[in-house]
């Protein structure tokens, strides 16, 4: 689910058109808006609106044309192209959003138009933290928490987003709900079941308040999971382990292009989705270039629906990324602890809701990792002497923690010098529990539905689900590429087929291609293991006749379990399927359509594939959702083991061999004698 937070350092910048224009032309195309133009962006909106909100600012992406002109002029001297830098601004105004064009080389506005449709724009921290001090002043709430013997100084709360079921009309509203600190850090372990409280973020004011039950509050005892708080015996059984890389780092960072290996990709911070991944390309040395993997790849969307239909609970099903900013909620990563000791550390910028910018120190960490794991190896045992061959499997790290109030997100886009992309999302932090009477499981009644486990006394972890989906436009060796699946089918052998009648086999497999036309050909649900999914450049093939392209190698088949035409599931419609393809477009950019909060998912992924468009050798993108069910067991409290899901894009005929062959093993290093 969605919270409150706030790691930025507010970065008050004064500027000239001159300083402007010249930030503007130095940099890449696809650049993260620079401080300075974040500040152009509140400038040019204030000047236009009184009483404005900012909540989303962001680099409107140019057309993919325009990049690669800049990207072709990089390698002529003398011809250096300038390109138009351009803002995407959503901010409301007198209880109306509106959607704002900036064009950031000529100082202006170039669009600026209401949104009349249904949803509304993602939540900035700062009215998160306004509409969560409410209660704290309002009479009927202090009489509750009274009520309940607790000490209103030790109470905190915090913004839940509603969703929406049906109604025909809304207002920008969220749901308030509490939590009892009292001598632990974990208050997400001591929630305050039955009081609830509905503020109006335009008014900024309480409109509905309800305390319908009290519920003992769980005890504090035993919840506070940091290493100061806790009591011998201790788990020492681990030494010291630390990474050590005598030359230095092998990659290189030049702005925001990275340079590892074969591998050479754009990282940018946005404010929305987090780390987007651009330009991903691979050194083929046998062609002697680099060839391009990836024009562009991010988290798009982040369902969470819990599975709890009491009044509390029934409506937190989250889009995390729509709703409360999977960038914004991103934290500091700790050098050493969330990170290893060689790990280069980069800043992200965003803005906040007067549209001043802030810095995320630390928001990314880049980092080469080896584990003892194998790239390739192979021993040769009937041949005489020492014929084993291994290569140490070293590959590079970009990595973002994104905390969504309780849940910590761990997202790491690793490369690998065989021409894979494994994209790993890591679950930690802490549930999100309700509020129990029981004590135990055996004063259960049976059957009695609880909508979760006892994971303590008085505390029952929620279950729920997470559905990870990520924006991938790949770029196959070029833009126009085609979506095929490979179908793995049985084969009888009939006595007819040439194999002659004494030989015991009577079965084998063998697979039968097909190229998905359009849009609903490629809506896939994975789980089988009977269908392989690759993406094809048919305009190319290899020296041996074989297409070339990339397989996606899916992560654990989970889907979404509610019925398709249940409100949430409408707004999450984007999960009824792991994989979706679709045709280029500019403006389709995040699964769960452009105004999250409160939508009716009349703007998403799935609407966008009922035009049914072709997908065949055309600019496409895959959209792959990764999937968790979460079912909570008692080693999830008071904080939960990382659990970890990932998908690969692997090459597949991309390369006429082995791109590894010619790899030399690792140097011995040298250990530093640090007691001497």
């Amino acid at each position: 689910m969605g919270g409150y937070q706030s790691f930025g350092i507010i970065i008050p910048i004064f500027l000239t058109s001159f300083l402007i224009l010249t930030l503007v032309s130095a940099t890449h195309p696809l650049d993260p808006l620079t401080p300075f133009e974040l500040t152009q962006v509140q400038t040019l909106v204030k000047k236009s609106h009184k009483n404005v909100t900012f909540h989303y600012v962001g680099l409107d992406d140019p057309p993919k044309s325009e990049v690669q002109s800049w990207l072709s002029s990089q390698n002529r001297p003398n011809n250096f192209i300038n390109y138009p830098r351009r803002a995407f601004v959503i901010a409301r105004t007198n209880s109306k959003s509106h959607v704002i064009t900036i064009d950031l080389s000529n100082n202006s506005i170039l669009n600026d138009k209401v949104y009349n449709g249904n949803g509304y724009p993602m939540l900035n921290n700062e009215e998160q933290t306004e509409a969560s001090e409410l209660p704290l002043k309002y009479a009927p709430f202090k009489a509750s928490i009274a009520k309940r013997g607790l000490n209103i100084s030790e109470v905190m709360c915090e913004a839940f987003t509603i969703g929406w079921y049906g109604e025909m009309n809304t207002k920008r509203v969220v749901a308030i709900m509490c939590y009892y600190i009292d001598g632990t850090v974990n208050f997400y372990m001591r929630p305050i079941d039955g009081v609830m409280a509905t503020v109006d973020l335009d008014e900024m004011k309480i409109v509905d308040y309800r305390d319908r039950l009290i519920v003992p509050v769980p005890k504090g005892g035993g919840t506070d999971y940091r290493e100061s708080k806790q009591n011998p015996p201790f788990d020492n059984g681990i030494k010291g382990v630390t990474i050590l890389q005598a030359g230095g780092p092998s990659f290189t960072i030049v702005g925001n292009n990275v340079r590892w290996a074969n591998w050479e990709f754009h990282l940018a911070f946005d404010m929305r989705v987090g780390p987007i991944i651009s330009l991903a390309s691979i050194y083929d040395h046998d062609k002697d270039k680099y060839r391009r993997v990836m024009y562009r790849g991010y988290i798009s969307e982040l369902f969470v629906p819990y599975q709890d239909l009491t009044e509390e609970w029934y409506f937190r099903t989250f889009l995390d990324a729509g709703e409360f900013g999977f960038g914004i909620c991103a934290v500091p990563l700790q050098p050493s602890k969330d990170c290893p000791t060689n790990a280069v550390f980069l800043d992200g910028y965003y803005t906040t809701r007067d549209g001043t910018p802030a810095k995320t120190e630390n928001v990314f960490c880049v980092f080469e990792r080896y584990a003892g794991d194998i790239m390739w190896r192979h021993s040769e045992t009937i041949l005489p002497g020492d014929t084993g061959e291994v290569r140490e499997d070293v590959t590079l790290v970009v990595r973002m923690v994104s905390t969504v109030a309780n849940y910590d997100y761990i997202i790491d886009w690793e490369f690998k010098q065989t021409g894979s992309i494994k994209v790993t999302v890591s679950l930690s932090g802490i549930l999100a529990v309700k509020a129990s009477k029981y004590t135990h499981k055996d004063q259960t009644k049976d059957g009695e539905e609880l909508y979760g486990t006892l994971v303590a006394e008085n505390t029952i972890g929620t279950r729920h689900d997470h559905f990870v989906n990520f924006h991938l436009d790949l770029d196959i060796d070029g833009g126009a590429n085609s979506f095929v699946k490979t179908h793995l089918k049985t084969k009888v052998v009939p006595n007819s087929d040439g194999i002659p009648p004494s030989l015991p086999r009577k079965s084998y497999w063998t697979v039968v291609n097909d190229v998905a036309k359009t849009e609903s050909d490629a809506k896939i649900r994975v789980g089988s293991g009977e269908t392989e999914l690759t993406v094809v450049n048919p305009n190319k093939k290899t020296k041996m006749g074989n297409y070339i392209g990339y397989r996606l190698i899916p992560g654990s088949a989970v889907g979404p379990m509610l019925l398709e035409d249940d409100h949430e599931q409408i707004r999450g419609a984007y999960s009824n399927y792991n994989v979706w393809v679709t045709p280029y477009n500019n403006s389709e950019k995040w699964a769960g359509g452009l105004f999250v909060d409160q939508s009716h998912g009349d703007d998403n992924l799935a609407q966008w594939t009922l035009r049914d468009r072709e997908i065949e050798n055309k600019d496409i993108v895959l959209w792959y959702t990764l999937g968790f069910h979460h079912v909570p067991v008692q080693e999830d409290f008071p904080i939960m083991p990382t659990l970890s899901g990932a998908f690969e894009l692997k090459p597949t005929n991309f390369f006429e061999r082995n791109p590894v062959l010619k790899v030399n093993s690792l140097k011995p290093t040298n250990w530093v004698n640090c007691s001497a």
